[in-house]
């Protein structure tokens, strides 16, 4: 990170979604907290401000979108799918619209950071703005590194700028790896010699404990009844496949250099242990706190240093247990494709990302059985094959491709199963 100047100047893309609602939280705390250490009332931000929000960007949500802007007093605004029915916009504002429009709000506004939360491979363009101008981007943008990740670390590399993961098991795992000899460092970098290997912990989602019988008739509300995090639909999901750590596992791979064969998961229902890393001396480092984004959020943003947040702490007398297995591969079985991901690298992430989505949401619409949603993707990538990843178009390319084979597979399958 290359920022001393106060405040840093941030921007948000996906401001209205759950990760950029709570980054706002997060923000707002740490200036309130700063403001109160100047000895002034914590609403007045005369005491300089941690962060300056400078720019909001969001997928559709216009009447959020404003409503965040006039209460934040920001000017400079995005929203990617701009439409004719929009309400008015904020008196003095800018407001870029098209898919376009927040790669332009990082040119114009040349934040110190960007928090990048925009769902979906159509978050990838900003993203890449933002690192080939050096400029730090927080990331909780699973596709992006999933997608594209030898596209979007090279050009961290190339740039210098720090890719850091808003993401609970990533930030966790960062944490970890601190404790290395080479001391406090800023992804993407490669974990070292001395890491043995890494886990990451899953919930296990809402299907954890159901046969595979039970499976093939779980519902799209079976499927969302997560026990201990709020999401998003397709998160969601992903969590009760399996899908979301398989991913996972890729993004620490492209965040610490990790090869597949030192990528590990394990079930932990509680959710309080959220990454552990194995040093070759026989020890192990593990991160725990309760499952709150704002405190990954949090770490991004103000890393290395800790201010206070706005979670409270594990209460370990009250903590009766903490219970971790081997996932199910028979029940689960997508988690194998994180380490296909991680040894084939190219378009592999890309088709696996784009055909889980599309198969995901014919699970959602009732076409398919839930097993199907794995089935389908593995089936894609087999159909498909991996090859080179050049650069941005050839992960959209891929991305296509993909959807297109689920299309085709779902018209199949409905006509056979009819």
């Amino acid at each position: 990170m290359h920022h001393s100047r106060e405040p840093k100047r941030l921007l948000i893309l996906g401001s209205t979604g759950s990760i950029g609602r709570q980054t706002i939280e997060v923000v707002r705390n740490l200036n309130d907290a700063r403001a109160g250490e100047n000895g002034e009332s914590a609403s007045s931000f005369s005491g300089s401000p941690m962060f300056e929000i400078v720019g909001l960007a969001a997928g559709s949500n216009a009447v959020k979108l404003f409503e965040q802007a006039r209460e934040l007093g920001v000017s400079n605004l995005a929203l990617a799918e701009g439409s004719d029915g929009l309400p008015s916009v904020p008196e003095g504002a800018i407001l870029h619209t098209g898919p376009a429009a927040s790669a332009q709000l990082i040119e114009d506004m040349n934040p110190d950071v960007v928090l990048s939360a925009i769902v979906g491979v159509a978050g990838l363009p900003a993203t890449m703005a933002a690192l080939e101008r050096g400029i730090d981007v927080a990331l909780a943008n699973k596709e992006a590194l999933v997608a594209a990740g030898s596209v979007v670390t090279a050009a961290a590399r190339r740039s210098g700028a720090a890719l850091l993961p808003v993401d609970s098991e990533h930030a966790a795992l960062w944490m970890c790896l601190n404790s290395a000899p080479e001391g406090f460092r800023f992804p993407p970098f490669n974990a070292g010699e001395h890491v043995s290997r890494i886990t990451l912990t899953a919930s296990g989602g809402a299907l954890r404990d159901w046969s595979k019988e039970e499976l093939a008739k779980a519902t799209p509300d079976d499927a969302l009844a997560h026990p201990n995090w709020a999401m998003g639909a397709k998160v969601t999901l992903d969590t009760a496949t399996l899908m979301n750590k398989a991913f996972e596992l890729v993004e620490a791979h492209w965040f610490f250099d990790l090869p597949a064969e030192k990528l590990c998961a394990v079930v932990h229902p509680q959710s309080i242990v959220h990454a552990i890393a194995d040093f070759a001396d026989g020890s192990s480092v593990a991160q725990l706190g309760l499952p709150d984004m704002r405190t990954p959020i949090q770490y991004a943003l103000t890393a290395p240093s800790r201010p206070r947040g706005l979670v409270e702490h594990v209460s370990f007398a009250d903590c009766r247990e903490l219970t971790f297995e081997q996932p199910d591969r028979d029940r689960f079985p997508a988690l194998s494709l994180g380490h296909r991901i991680a040894r084939e690298g190219g378009t592999s992430g890309a088709i696996v990302n784009a055909a889980n989505e599309a198969a995901g949401r014919a699970f959602f619409d009732r076409l398919i059985p839930f097993p199907a949603v794995y089935e389908l993707t593995a089936e894609a990538l087999d159909a498909i094959g991996t090859s080179p990843l050049r650069d941005l178009d050839d992960a959209m390319e891929a991305d296509a491709e993909a959807r297109r084979f689920v299309k085709r597979s779902m018209e199949a399958y409905a006509s056979t199963s009819g």
